[in-house]
């Protein structure tokens, strides 16, 4: 069966054909380049590096200050550390908390982190609430940005503190002559 092609009136159906083939694939060419941009962004926003944040350079409101990822009843952790509020913790706060809800299949329901007293820290733990049927943990840690993770059981819904290792100046001392004593004797002989 043939098709009978008519040509337009002052042209052919071929001069058609080659005068809007270069349009439609530039416009083809337009939409690809578009969706790779769009899907690239999407895939590069999924695989943020939290771990990697840089610590702030503005100067700090008062010695020992810090800053905590921040979210109120976030759906999920990535959420809540994408669109965090950059902000340094009030003075009377020590500690960054977080306090996450999940599912009995460990899907979480709401994040909230925010900086913490002392007194605020002491829940620290898992708890399943029978009347929502959900499990809520809490967790508090010290120092900078240091809420990165949400707990998920009682080994990581812990209170973290950073204990700084003291040695006395004599101890100190000892160290460093056996070192010298060590690296002596291995030159000599």
């Amino acid at each position: 069966m043939c098709i009978e092609h008519r040509p337009v009136e002052g042209s052919s159906s071929l001069d058609l054909y080659h005068k809007s083939m270069p349009l439609l694939c530039h416009m083809l060419a337009v939409a690809c380049v578009e969706i790779l941009i769009v899907s690239s962004n999407w895939i590069l926003a999924k695989n943020i590096n939290f771990y990697n944040v840089r610590l702030p350079v503005d100067p700090t409101p008062y010695p020992s200050s810090f800053k905590c990822f921040t979210c109120d009843n976030v759906v999920d952790n990535y959420n809540c550390n994408r669109w965090a509020e950059d902000k340094w913790c009030p003075q009377n706060t020590q500690y960054c908390l977080t306090v996450h809800h999940f599912t009995s299949h460990g899907r979480s329901t709401s994040v909230t982190k925010k900086c913490a007293t002392r007194e605020e820290c002491h829940f620290v733990g898992c708890r399943h609430r029978k009347e929502t049927s959900h499990t809520e943990c809490i967790s508090c840690c010290e120092g900078m940005i240091c809420n990165v993770d949400i707990p998920t059981n009682q080994t990581n819904a812990v209170f973290a503190v950073v204990h700084t290792r003291r040695t006395s100046g004599g101890s100190r001392q000892t160290i460093s002559t056996l070192l010298l004593v060590s690296v002596t004797v291995i030159f000599i002989l």
